[in-house]
């Protein structure tokens, strides 16, 4: 029983290693340094979005417009930083410097966040749908914001974002770190924390003993917008452009990360380190796909597959979770 115990608390490093191993021995170009680093920055996205996405899920709701947010979050802040503000009929133009474009993209993923929680929280609207209708509303906002065509030439400072290198290691790797850790703090040493686990393992007792659900979930989703909104910061630096179509599909990712790393989908069980292990191995699993010339379609299908094992061997493993 303790080996059965072991085996699973610690089945997605097990995983991981099994992966990294089979990628090692079919292809040599797997085990280089260079391949390590970009298997970092290209999850250092997924890693941000997910860590929201955690927490959405462990209070047993679900975020699908975590992508759109991301590519309205990057436009917005890629417009304020290229064009200003321009009101001619007021005489008016207000320039924005890096800062201040960033901070005005990370209000505008924290804003449309807070709309999901409250539209689930006040209206009673279902997580599914609510975010569904935001995916929507985000991506129609993102084509009229920047008309359809992507907006490049963003400057060096704001592409040190994505492609800098601070002590020899590239700036979207300490953006994710510093943003892991701090989801680590608070959901393992603070009261928020604590309260979103006992949302997730049962609201209604949660609501019995005096928690403020509404408030705590309209947080929570009000983070995933922010995370969402720090990796498309961190992606439209990366490509030095805000691309209308940005994020499409990654709310699947983020979702299959979380999945995969052990949180469960009924809510009060999970870790944010789980789901660093999880988009770990979709970056590897990505990475070791490319290099052996696998169709894209394939990539898609192997993905899916991943995915639906893993959800299973969470039933296994937790039978009488509803």
């Amino acid at each position: 029983m303790d080996i059965k115990n072991t085996l699973i608390k610690f089945q997605s490093i097990i995983a991981l290693l099994v992966l990294c191993i089979v990628l090692a021995i079919l292809s040599d170009k797997f085990l280089t340094p260079e391949n390590g680093w970009n298997i970092m920055r290209q999850i250092s996205v997924n890693v941000c979005i997910s860590v929201g996405m955690t927490l959405v899920i462990l209070t047993r709701g679900i975020d699908l417009s975590v992508g759109s947010i991301l590519a309205l979050s990057g436009a917005v802040a890629a417009g304020l930083l290229k064009f200003g503000i321009d009101l001619p009929s007021m005489n008016l133009y207000i320039g924005f410097t890096v800062f201040g474009a960033i901070l005005s993209g990370l209000f505008v993923g924290g804003g449309l966040g807070f709309f999901n929680g409250w539209m689930i929280t006040k209206f009673k609207v279902p997580s599914f749908v609510a975010t569904l209708a935001m995916l929507t509303i985000a991506r129609g906002a993102t084509m009229l914001w920047t008309g359809g065509f992507p907006i490049t030439g963003l400057g060096d400072n704001f592409a040190f974002i994505g492609t800098g290198w601070f002590l020899g290691v590239p700036m979207p790797v300490w953006i994710t770190i510093v943003v892991v850790a701090i989801a680590v703090v608070v959901t393992k040493r603070t009261k928020f924390g604590r309260y979103i686990y006992a949302i997730g393992g049962n609201e209604s007792a949660a609501r019995l003993s005096g928690l403020n659900i509404t408030k705590i979930k309209v947080w929570v989703y009000a983070l995933a917008g922010i995370l969402a909104a720090v990796g498309g910061i961190i992606l439209t630096s990366r490509l030095d452009s805000a691309q209308p179509n940005a994020g499409i599909s990654y709310e699947l990712d983020s979702i299959a990360a979380v999945v995969i790393g052990g949180t469960s989908l009924s809510g009060g069980r999970g870790s944010i380190m789980g789901t660093v292990q999880g988009a770990l191995i979709i970056g590897v699993l990505n990475s070791g796909l490319v290099l052996l010339n696998v169709s894209p379609f394939w990539q898609q299908i192997i993905k899916g597959f991943v995915i639906l094992i893993a959800v299973i061997l969470d039933r296994i493993n937790h039978p009488n979770e509803e």
